[in-house]
């Protein structure tokens, strides 16, 4: 038979009790919201009519968070209609939390809690009941789901999540300004009686701040000022239970900073400033500083400074340093210590931003300027002359004067000098005293038509006061240049005279002149020719009217065997005064043309030249003979260098042959350089060496008896065979040279000459010899003979 679980919860304050009621009948019926209806009579031979499933009276159960005592808690109790009498049967429990934080007795069907529960870890626990066979284990019913909820208690204090604030609002703000809004979470069930519920209010910072108790938001209060106070550190406090007794609470802190609005003017440090400023400070240069100082910060505590009045002439202006706040009072004009000596200014300080429906708040001050004499350099009349004169004026022409003053009160004399470094070429000079310039030489407008020229004048009585003045000179224009054409003209006229090419009086060549003057009323040319080719028979000229003409042929009977080139000896002539001319001649070619009077020679050689051998051809060949000739020239220089001696000889001066031979020896310890003793020692020589240059022709042999040197060497036969082999030596040049013998002389019988090696005394020597030597030696004579003399002394 199955059996129906009925789960029935009572909350018992003392003894929690949970008792099931079985709902049944002896008859078939039915349980409104029921989930079964169950037959009655459970005797032996009875059968089931019908069954219906029906659900737990409660399908939840309650169990208070953070209970804790010596026992498990009780939770509810489970029944079943089952349990009458002595049945053998057991409950079981599964889910969440069954057998480690649920428990259940299997027979009476309590369940307890084990374990200390927090609701805010975990607020619910769905488990699974079940009653079985004690014996078999088998289900009697199928397992049914209820919830085990934790009744939530006031064990959780508000917290503030994002503690510490930092908030603002603008000084001066009205009453009720919002400031900021802070928040406080609690994390016990907002549901379930008044754990949850915040009430807000503040401990410190009253009365300059108020709070909403539900909503946290924050009020200011009117009249504060930034610049007696900037900055409040507001304690609030957030409490659960509607603030009642007994409910727990949270504190955080807002730091409230007033932030500037623009409610200060600028306040100058003084009444008066007073500066001393020379006369000679530059334009642009600091003269003063003033300051208007400003309660409030940032952009509101910005000024621009301005003068206002005492300055007509606008000598002055005063800037702001952006970095410092200050006024910069600067020149805009120079000072004049003789003409002002004193201004007297009024500077004003304006605020840059200003607060809407408030004017512009500003202060102002007084500046007294005293200016300070200085020793200015002297002044010109003119930053700038323009002089001018004509070219090739006479030296020490008067071009033109410039003047200076000292404007000092004291009226120095001034001196004037050109600046040689603008005046190279030392073309003007200048009178120190008065300022004259004059010519120092001869000027050309078409070599330079504009000097500049730097002028400086300097004080006498104080010689680094310089000040300096451009003169600009422009040489005017003379007419002393003659007209010339204006290129090298060449014409070419064609013989034979076919139609188109050459008939008479046609234009050959256009002419025209150039002039290197410049008249102010331009220029106008006459041409003409020369006055014995007036009655030229070939060519004539004609005037185009326009500074140009035309040259033209009188006939067509050209011919360039008769006459290859004319020459037309022209006259130009210009307007100037006086007038200037010159002779210009133009060379006229008489050329072979094609059939269209296209130009292709010029010369006469091409008549005589062989058929189909051009210039060209003909210059082609002539240059292949000089590079023949070229060729063999130096084929029989190199033969004759063949046959010419070793021993280099200069043709300027062939009796001085010196040869040079470069070699230091190393000392005793060298072994690896040439030996060059050898040559020169005597005992080196064991035979006579013969020539390597050349073969010799003859074979020298000692001759017997003759005597040799001390070392066995003969002297005499050594100079002998060298003389030989010089004299049969077919290259050997035919006149006299210096032949080289390195050859060294030993034991003579004069001894040492080194005075080294003396072992007499001067004292010993006796010098009238030199006496006896001639009038050479007399004065050497006499020096020896006065030593001599005064020793005896």
């Amino acid at each position: 038979m199955d059996l129906w679980i009925s789960l029935l919860l009572v909350w018992i304050t003392s003894v929690p009790c949970v008792s099931l009621s079985p709902i049944t009948s002896q008859s078939k019926s039915t349980q409104t919201g029921g989930s079964a209806v169950v037959a009655s009579g459970l005797g032996e031979g009875q059968r089931l009519l019908s069954r219906a499933k029906r659900g737990w009276v409660w399908n939840q159960m309650f169990v208070l968070e953070e209970f804790s005592g010596p026992d498990p808690i009780l939770v509810g109790r489970l029944h079943t209609d089952l349990d009458v009498g002595g049945k053998s049967i057991k409950y079981i429990l599964a889910g969440e939390g069954a057998g480690t934080i649920f428990a259940i007795n299997e027979l009476t069907g309590d369940i307890h809690a084990m374990k200390r529960l927090d609701r805010e870890e975990k607020a619910e626990y769905t488990l699974t009941a079940q009653v079985i066979n004690a014996e078999t284990d088998e289900p009697l019913e199928p397992p049914s789901e209820f919830i085990i909820k934790v009744q939530d208690i006031n064990d959780n204090p508000p917290q503030f999540v994002q503690a510490p604030y930092q908030a603002s609002v603008p000084e001066m703000s009205a009453v009720g300004t919002p400031v900021t809004r802070v928040t406080a979470t609690d994390a016990d069930d907002p549901v379930y009686g008044n754990s949850a519920k915040l009430v807000y209010s503040i401990l410190e910072g009253q009365p300059y701040f108020s709070i909403d108790p539900n909503s946290g938001k924050r009020f200011a209060l009117q009249g504060m000022d930034r610049e007696m106070r900037e900055e409040y550190l507001v304690v609030i406090q957030a409490k659960d239970m509607g603030g009642h007794m007994g409910g727990l609470s949270g504190t955080t802190t807002v730091t409230i900073t007033l932030t500037d609005i623009n409610d200060n003017p600028p306040k100058f440090s003084k009444n008066l400033y007073e500066f001393v400023i020379p006369e000679d400070l530059p334009i642009g240069k600091m003269g003063g500083k003033v300051k208007a100082n400003d309660r409030d910060t940032g952009e509101n505590s910005k000024s621009t400074y301005g003068i206002v009045e005492g300055d007509d002439q606008g000598v002055f202006e005063i800037i702001t340093d952006s970095q410092t706040q200050e006024g910069i009072l600067q020149l805009k004009k120079p000072l004049d210590y003789e003409s002002k000596r004193a201004y007297n200014l009024k500077v004003e300080a304006t605020n840059v931003r200003s607060e809407p429906g408030s004017g512009p708040f500003k202060d102002t001050a007084t500046v007294k300027i005293t200016v300070e004499d200085s020793d200015e350099p002297p002044v010109f009349s003119k930053p700038i002359y323009q002089l001018e004169v004509n070219e090739n004026a006479p030296i020490n022409t008067i071009i033109g004067t410039v003047t200076a003053r000292d404007p000092d009160s004291t009226g120095s004399q001034v001196r004037y000098f050109i600046d040689r470094h603008t005046d190279l070429e030392r073309q003007f000079n200048i009178n120190v005293d008065d300022g004259k310039i004059t010519l120092a030489k001869l000027l050309d407008r078409e070599t330079d038509m504009w000097h500049n020229i730097t002028v400086t004048a300097t004080e006498v009585r104080n010689h680094s006061q310089i000040s300096r003045a451009i003169v600009a000179i422009r040489v005017m224009d003379i007419n002393d240049n003659a007209p010339e054409f204006a290129t090298e003209y060449e014409a070419f006229l064609c013989e034979n005279g076919k139609p188109g090419q050459v008939r008479k009086e046609m234009v050959i060549q256009t002419v025209s002149a150039v002039d290197k003057d410049d008249p102010i009323q331009g220029h106008y040319f006459n041409y003409r020719l020369v006055p014995e080719m007036l009655n030229n028979p070939n060519f004539t000229i004609k005037n185009n009217q326009d500074n140009s003409i035309s040259v033209l042929a009188k006939h067509d009977t050209f011919r360039r065997q008769k006459q290859e080139m004319y020459f037309l000896p022209i006259i130009v002539t210009d307007n100037g005064h006086p007038p200037m001319s010159s002779t210009n001649t133009l060379t006229i070619r008489v050329c072979g043309c094609s059939k269209d009077g296209i130009v292709q020679s010029c010369n006469v050689e091409a008549y005589v030249l062989p058929i189909g051998l051009s210039m060209g051809a003909l210059i082609a060949i002539l240059a292949c003979i000089v590079l023949l000739l070229v060729i063999v020239v130096l084929f029989v220089t190199l033969r004759r260098h063949k046959n010419e001696p070793l021993i280099i000889k200069d043709d300027e001066d062939v009796r001085e042959n010196i040869i040079r031979y470069d070699d230091e020896g190393g000392g005793e310890e060298d072994t690896e350089a040439f030996d060059i003793a050898t040559l020169q020692n005597p005992d080196g020589i064991n035979g006579y060496l013969p020539r390597k240059d050349i073969k010799p022709d003859l074979q020298f042999m000692p001759r017997a008896g003759q005597h040799s040197g001390p070392n066995g060497v003969d002297v005499d036969e050594f100079i002998n065979v060298r003389l030989h082999e010089a004299d049969n030596d077919p290259t050997a040049p035919p006149y006299d040279s210096i032949q080289i013998y390195g050859y060294e002389g030993r034991g003579s019988i004069a001894g040492s000459l080194s005075s080294l090696e003396t072992t007499s005394s001067d004292s010993d020597q006796n010098y009238d010899y030199l006496r006896e030597w001639g009038p050479r030696f007399r004065r050497l004579g006499e020096l020896y003979s006065v030593g001599e003399s005064d020793r005896e002394t």
